[in-house]
């Protein structure tokens, strides 16, 4: 269900982490001779939109601290079950930061896409975790 061209080299603490919450690499090119993209991940576990509530949206404050701890030529991946706000979607399109946006709907996608389409078998999946 993963990239196996992620790799994950450092989680931080979930209070005090730097506007990270981990550090890792994108493998490019042939498994001989690869080259490293590295990127900081950013997560935010707000709540979606349901049909007593709206979303709890990712904003321009969020994503800003993203890009700000942003090194030369790292991108940023921010990862959330909700949604990102139009304007901080936006900034960030047309200022043409290195962002990749994984919202809830994208979860939910790779979860169908594995196999995981039902509450049971995403709850087996997270026990497996």
């Amino acid at each position: 269900m993963t990239d196996r061209r992620v790799l994950i080299d450092e989680v931080t603490r979930a209070s005090v982490d730097g506007g990270r919450d981990a550090i890792g690499r994108y493998v490019l090119g042939l498994s001989e001779d690869p080259v490293y993209a590295e990127f900081a991940l950013e997560a935010k576990c707000y709540r979606p939109r349901s049909t007593e509530a709206a979303a709890n949206t990712v904003g321009v404050r969020e994503v800003a601290r993203l890009i700000s701890r942003i090194r030369h030529r790292q991108f940023g991946v921010l990862v959330t079950t909700s949604v990102i706000a139009r304007q901080a979607y936006e900034e960030v399109r047309n200022d043409r930061h290195p962002i990749v946006f994984v919202c809830g709907r994208d979860i939910a996608e790779i979860l169908i896409h594995a196999g995981y389409s039902t509450l049971e078998r995403v709850n087996e999946f997270l026990s497996e975790w």
